[in-house]
């Protein structure tokens, strides 16, 4: 049976959706935006910022489910401009040790709250 995780130290849900669901041994973590837990306000400044901000609550989220960014599988990065990729992909770099996890990273046309960047993640909890 599915089960939601949740925690503080992310931004809380804005919608009916769970931050994460742990399904078969699998934790399934809804997109994050760059928005501060404590505040709930978006991070400002460049796609740097704004990337390290969504990695920091991917990470709070994997750790409520007693995981790390070691068991992550699987992302999807979302980015409103592809001139944005490598400077997101250097603060990704930063958080993703080998072997690193599966990814697609696409444009699309605008994301919640027009921030520049959003990622969901699977990872393997065993």
């Amino acid at each position: 049976m599915p089960q939601a995780v949740s925690t503080q130290a992310a931004p809380a849900a804005i919608g009916p959706y769970s931050q994460a669901i742990r399904a078969g041994g699998f934790l399934f973590v809804s997109g994050q935006i760059p928005l501060d837990p404590s505040t709930g306000a978006l991070v400002e400044g460049d796609v740097r910022a704004q990337a390290r901000r969504v990695l920091e609550n991917l990470g709070a989220i994997l750790a409520a489910a007693g995981g790390s960014f070691e068991r992550v599988v699987k992302t999807t990065v979302y980015l409103v401009d592809m001139n944005d990729f490598p400077a997101m992909n250097e603060e990704y770099a930063k958080f993703f040790g080998a072997p690193a996890p599966a990814r697609a990273t696409v444009q699309v046309g605008r994301l919640p709250r027009d921030v520049r960047v959003e990622i969901d993640a699977i990872a393997h909890l065993g």
